[in-house]
Protein backbone atom coordinates (compact mmCIF):
# COMPACT_ATOMS: atom_id res chain seq x y z
CA UNK A 1 0.00 0.00 0.00
CA UNK A 2 2.89 2.33 0.81
CA UNK A 3 4.35 1.71 -2.66
CA UNK A 4 1.06 2.68 -4.31
CA UNK A 5 0.79 5.84 -2.23
CA UNK A 6 4.41 6.73 -3.02
CA UNK A 7 3.88 6.14 -6.77
CA UNK A 8 0.67 8.22 -6.69
CA UNK A 9 2.50 11.06 -4.94
CA UNK A 10 5.34 10.93 -7.47
CA UNK A 11 2.88 10.98 -10.39
CA UNK A 12 1.05 13.97 -8.93
CA UNK A 13 4.35 15.80 -8.42
CA UNK A 14 5.43 15.04 -12.01
CA UNK A 15 2.08 16.26 -13.35
CA UNK A 16 2.40 19.47 -11.32
CA UNK A 17 5.94 20.11 -12.60
CA UNK A 18 4.87 19.44 -16.21
CA UNK A 19 1.88 21.79 -15.88
CA UNK A 20 4.15 24.54 -14.55
CA UNK A 21 6.59 24.01 -17.43
CA UNK A 22 3.74 24.14 -20.01
CA UNK A 23 2.47 27.43 -18.57
CA UNK A 24 5.92 28.97 -18.78
CA UNK A 25 6.47 27.71 -22.36
CA UNK A 26 3.11 28.99 -23.63
CA UNK A 27 3.64 31.91 -26.03
CA UNK A 28 2.54 35.26 -24.71
CA UNK A 29 0.30 37.45 -26.84
CA UNK A 30 2.31 40.05 -28.73
CA UNK A 31 1.00 43.50 -27.70
CA UNK A 32 2.54 44.98 -30.88
CA UNK A 33 1.05 42.39 -33.25
CA UNK A 34 -0.64 43.64 -36.40
CA UNK A 35 -4.40 44.06 -36.39
CA UNK A 36 -6.60 43.76 -39.46
CA UNK A 37 -9.65 46.00 -39.75
CA UNK A 38 -12.02 45.73 -42.74
CA UNK A 39 -14.24 48.54 -44.02
CA UNK A 40 -17.00 45.92 -44.41
CA UNK A 41 -17.33 42.18 -43.80
CA UNK A 42 -20.23 41.64 -46.22
CA UNK A 43 -20.63 42.78 -49.82
CA UNK A 44 -24.19 42.62 -51.14
CA UNK A 45 -24.33 42.62 -54.94
CA UNK A 46 -28.09 43.07 -54.85
CA UNK A 47 -29.44 41.74 -58.14
CA UNK A 48 -26.89 41.02 -60.85
CA UNK A 49 -27.70 40.15 -64.46
CA UNK A 50 -26.64 36.72 -65.70
CA UNK A 51 -22.95 36.98 -66.66
CA UNK A 52 -22.89 40.52 -65.23
CA UNK A 53 -20.14 42.22 -63.22
CA UNK A 54 -19.30 40.03 -60.24
CA UNK A 55 -16.31 42.03 -59.01
CA UNK A 56 -16.06 43.64 -55.58
CA UNK A 57 -13.39 44.83 -53.16
CA UNK A 58 -12.79 44.47 -49.45
CA UNK A 59 -10.50 47.21 -48.14
CA UNK A 60 -8.58 46.57 -44.93
CA UNK A 61 -6.17 48.53 -42.74
CA UNK A 62 -3.33 47.37 -40.53
CA UNK A 63 -4.20 49.10 -37.26
CA UNK A 64 -1.45 47.28 -35.33
CA UNK A 65 2.18 48.15 -34.70
CA UNK A 66 3.94 45.51 -36.83
CA UNK A 67 3.69 44.56 -40.54
CA UNK A 68 0.58 42.57 -41.48
CA UNK A 69 1.06 39.53 -43.71
CA UNK A 70 -1.88 37.78 -45.34
CA UNK A 71 -0.88 34.11 -45.38
CA UNK A 72 -3.91 32.71 -47.20
CA UNK A 73 -7.18 33.94 -48.65
CA UNK A 74 -9.58 31.25 -49.89
CA UNK A 75 -13.20 31.11 -50.98
CA UNK A 76 -15.90 28.59 -50.17
CA UNK A 77 -16.19 27.49 -53.82
CA UNK A 78 -14.51 27.73 -57.21
CA UNK A 79 -17.01 30.30 -58.51
CA UNK A 80 -15.48 32.92 -56.19
CA UNK A 81 -11.88 33.95 -56.87
CA UNK A 82 -10.04 36.22 -54.38
CA UNK A 83 -6.83 38.11 -55.15
CA UNK A 84 -4.86 39.64 -52.29
CA UNK A 85 -1.61 41.53 -51.69
CA UNK A 86 1.40 39.25 -51.11
CA UNK A 87 3.65 41.96 -49.68
CA UNK A 88 3.51 43.01 -46.01
CA UNK A 89 1.11 45.82 -45.15
CA UNK A 90 2.87 48.26 -42.84
CA UNK A 91 1.14 49.78 -39.78
CA UNK A 92 -1.39 52.40 -40.85
CA UNK A 93 -1.42 51.25 -44.47
CA UNK A 94 -4.36 49.78 -46.34
CA UNK A 95 -4.71 46.88 -48.74
CA UNK A 96 -7.44 45.49 -50.97
CA UNK A 97 -8.75 41.98 -51.48
CA UNK A 98 -10.38 41.80 -54.92
CA UNK A 99 -13.11 39.20 -55.29
CA UNK A 100 -14.58 37.98 -58.56
CA UNK A 101 -17.83 36.03 -58.41
CA UNK A 102 -18.56 34.22 -61.67
CA UNK A 103 -22.15 35.21 -62.41
CA UNK A 104 -22.84 32.34 -64.81
CA UNK A 105 -24.84 30.57 -62.08
CA UNK A 106 -28.46 31.64 -61.67
CA UNK A 107 -29.86 32.11 -58.16
CA UNK A 108 -28.76 33.28 -54.73
CA UNK A 109 -25.20 34.27 -53.92
CA UNK A 110 -24.05 33.38 -50.42
CA UNK A 111 -20.32 32.67 -50.38
CA UNK A 112 -17.53 33.15 -47.88
CA UNK A 113 -13.93 34.29 -48.22
CA UNK A 114 -11.64 33.23 -45.37
CA UNK A 115 -8.68 35.53 -44.68
CA UNK A 116 -5.75 34.17 -42.66
CA UNK A 117 -2.92 36.40 -41.45
CA UNK A 118 -0.44 37.07 -38.67
CA UNK A 119 -2.88 39.52 -37.04
CA UNK A 120 -4.15 39.24 -33.47
CA UNK A 121 -7.36 37.88 -35.01
CA UNK A 122 -5.72 35.27 -37.23
CA UNK A 123 -8.84 34.37 -39.24
CA UNK A 124 -11.54 36.70 -40.57
CA UNK A 125 -14.49 35.50 -42.63
CA UNK A 126 -15.89 37.82 -45.29
CA UNK A 127 -19.16 37.18 -47.14
CA UNK A 128 -20.68 38.02 -50.50
CA UNK A 129 -24.43 37.90 -51.06
CA UNK A 130 -26.90 38.73 -53.79
CA UNK A 131 -29.00 37.26 -56.56
CA UNK A 132 -28.04 36.38 -60.16
CA UNK A 133 -31.01 36.83 -62.47
CA UNK A 134 -31.97 34.53 -65.31
CA UNK A 135 -30.81 35.76 -68.74
CA UNK A 136 -34.26 37.09 -69.66
CA UNK A 137 -35.08 38.60 -66.24
CA UNK A 138 -34.83 42.16 -65.02
CA UNK A 139 -36.13 41.59 -61.46
CA UNK A 140 -35.76 38.58 -59.15
CA UNK A 141 -38.75 36.22 -58.83
CA UNK A 142 -40.59 36.37 -55.50
CA UNK A 143 -40.06 32.65 -54.82
CA UNK A 144 -36.39 32.43 -55.92
CA UNK A 145 -34.65 29.40 -54.47
CA UNK A 146 -30.98 29.50 -53.43
CA UNK A 147 -28.53 27.60 -55.55
CA UNK A 148 -26.42 24.78 -54.08
CA UNK A 149 -23.40 25.30 -51.82
CA UNK A 150 -22.91 27.96 -49.19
Amino acid sequence: MKKIALMFTMLMFAAFVMAQTDEQAAPQANPNAPEISFDKNVHDYGTVPYQGDGNCEFTFTNTGKEPLILTNVRSSCGCTVPKWPREPILPGQTGIINVEYKTNRIGSINKTITVQSNAKTETVVLRITGQVLQPDQTTPPENAKPMGGK
